[in-house]
């Protein structure tokens, strides 16, 4: 017989981001937010047997965020600045919500700015939604 509680991982689709100034309302997708620590080989002296490891330096992935088209200039405007040599860095939130709508797990990025900007797709013979999509670069993302 169980004695524990059933916990259910959370939806992928409840989710806001939260950027600095900027009030978009909403996005469709955000992806790529993670770190990698490449270990460093390294040969000690009179220890010939096997090689030691340590951790190199952590890069953290691009955050990838696409939201559909609207009159909304916030996000590609702070693209240009980038593109006219005017960095704005911004700090972030990437949160997720339960099926009620309250707040159970956030990530917090770093001093992002946008490094790439994707407009829309358009074609006459579909219906879907022109989607936007823009790649943050960061320093650093952590599970608050």
């Amino acid at each position: 017989m169980a004695t524990g509680q059933r916990v259910d991982p959370y939806r992928n689709f409840n989710f806001l981001v939260e950027i600095d100034g900027i009030t978009q309302a909403g996005f469709t997708d955000c992806t790529g937010f993670g770190a990698d620590n490449t270990p460093i080989e390294y040969r000690e002296g009179g220890e010939n047997r096997t090689v030691r490891k340590l951790p190199g330096m952590t890069k953290y992935n691009n955050i990838v965020l696409k939201w559909g088209l609207t009159d909304s200039r916030e996000l590609y405007d702070w693209f240009r600045d980038v593109v006219n040599g005017k960095i704005n860095r911004k700090n972030g939130s990437i949160i997720v919500l339960d099926l009620q709508g309250k707040e159970v797990v956030r990530w917090n990025f770093f001093n992002a700015w946008p490094s790439k900007w994707d407009g829309p797709d358009f074609s006459a013979k579909g219906t879907d939604v022109a989607i936007e999509t823009l790649e943050l670069a960061h320093e650093g993302i952590e599970r608050a």
